[in-house]
């Protein structure tokens, strides 16, 4: 085959959200696709199910709105009319000592933008507030070669502000510590706006004014699953051949072999543990139970601790790392439950040793321990865990990767990073 030629064939291998995003963009750039997925359905993390009679997310429910990333992308899958913002309702903290305040407004992944205001002084007291304000005398390049967004914190704000605010909001939403999640992973742009603004609170106020809406994150009326319907659509129009049920047993940079078969093309792979040069070497993935509750409890209509609970570690009597009212975060859902309650939350399984059904078991009264009330009659329950992909450590010369072990963790990290490498490997065969 001809550099430039528009046969040129690529085989993806992985049918998540990366290796979908990655098809499509090479499809569209006249290549010969085939995609190759092991299990019976596309998607990977990004996935439905039924709860209560109600269709929900069992993977991502949201997307960080950075960079416009997201957004940009299910413009051109037609859902661009159907993106939505959170209800303005603040996240709560469930603190080691046992009580529940709301996140402070002004804050990035609970950095937070102002150290005096009130909601920050509420929450960490007014010691670790005043602490966290003298960042604003720290010359600007103190902590800015930090490797992670904890270290960053803690050397510009504080331990308090690390543990008490940031650590929390990390482990709920990336399911890691604020002290392993590498700083450009964590929020993009941020060591550059801290050089630039002078000072970390004021790089967080830049990026909260920036944020589209003002809020860090958007769904997809109807859910983040949409995503994967349209991408399935787009596949099938352009061409591209799927194989579902078709586990690949060895990956080279110039072909791979499926069900005894040996194909010859560029490679590029979008799921974990495939194609590494060394992969008894390879961190292993972590595994995070989700448990839905579908819940009858009138009393929750008014909402009581906003979108969700976010649980600092250490806190008492709970075991779940996060929560998330569904029902309360997305209006268009509340108006589709019938008055039902959607409840989601989330477990770091391999960290506490937890199985999934002792999860399910578990789940009623962490519920009613972080909402602060009895959750009243469980209506139907649902269990789902996922396996966190760790970093990849050791890639093969000339292959080609995509997703969340190469990109980091987020559905905007992913895609940008999908659509990224698919280019780049378009480049390749482009004449000079």
């Amino acid at each position: 085959m001809t550099p430039g030629s528009s046969t040129v064939r690529v085989l993806v291998v992985g049918g998540g959200i990366a290796g979908l995003v990655a098809a499509r963009r090479l499809a569209l750039g006249g290549r010969d696709v085939t995609l190759f997925e092991a299990s019976d359905r596309l998607g990977g993390q990004v996935a439905r199910h039924t709860v209560g009679g109600i269709d929900l997310d069992a993977g991502a429910e949201s997307f960080a709105t950075r960079r416009g990333t997201v957004a940009d992308f299910a413009a051109q899958l037609r859902l661009g009319d159907d993106i939505v913002p959170p209800a303005e309702l603040p996240a709560w903290l469930y603190r080691v000592d046992g009580t529940a305040k709301p996140l402070p407004a002004t804050s990035v992944l609970g950095i937070p933008g102002m150290a005096l205001a009130p909601d920050v002084v509420d929450a960490i007291g007014l010691r670790a507030a005043m602490r966290a304000q003298l960042e604003l005398l720290l010359p600007s390049f103190i902590g800015s070669r930090s490797a992670t967004i904890g270290e960053l914190v803690r050397r510009r704000m504080g331990s308090a502000v690390v543990e008490q605010l940031v650590d929390p909001v990390v482990r709920g939403v990336h399911s890691t510590s604020a002290d392993e999640l590498p700083l450009d992973r964590a929020v993009p742009g941020l060591r550059a706006a801290l050089l630039r603004d002078g000072s970390l609170m004021h790089a967080v106020r830049g990026m909260r004014a920036a944020a589209p809406a003002g809020s860090q994150v958007a769904g997809i009326r109807g859910g983040i699953v949409r995503l994967v319907d349209e991408l399935t659509t787009d596949l099938q129009r352009f061409g591209v051949e799927i194989r579902l049920n078709s586990p690949v047993s060895e990956v080279t940079s110039d072909g791979l072999t499926v069900g005894g078969e040996r194909l010859v093309g560029q490679v590029l792979v979008a799921a974990s543990g495939v194609g590494d040069s060394d992969p008894d070497s390879s961190a292993p993935a972590r595994r995070i139970t989700v448990i839905t509750l579908v819940i009858e409890q009138p009393e929750l209509d008014a909402a009581p601790r906003g979108t969700g609970v976010l649980v600092a570690a250490g806190a008492p009597g709970v075991t779940a790392r996060a929560l998330t009212h569904l029902t309360v975060k997305w209006p268009w859902l509340a108006e589709r439950s019938g008055g039902l309650h959607a409840l989601r939350l989330s477990y770091d399984s391999d960290v506490i040793g937890l199985e999934a059904s002792h999860a399910l078991d578990l789940a009623p009264a962490d519920a009613a321990t972080l909402l602060g009330m009895p959750v009243g009659r469980v209506v139907d329950a649902a269990s789902v865990t996922w396996e966190r992909s760790a970093p990849r450590t050791h890639a093969v010369d000339g292959m080609h990767y995509v997703g969340e072990a190469d990109a980091g963790t987020g559905l905007a990290a992913v895609i940008g990073q999908a659509e990224a490498e698919a280019e780049a490997l378009l480049a390749e065969d482009r004449p000079d």
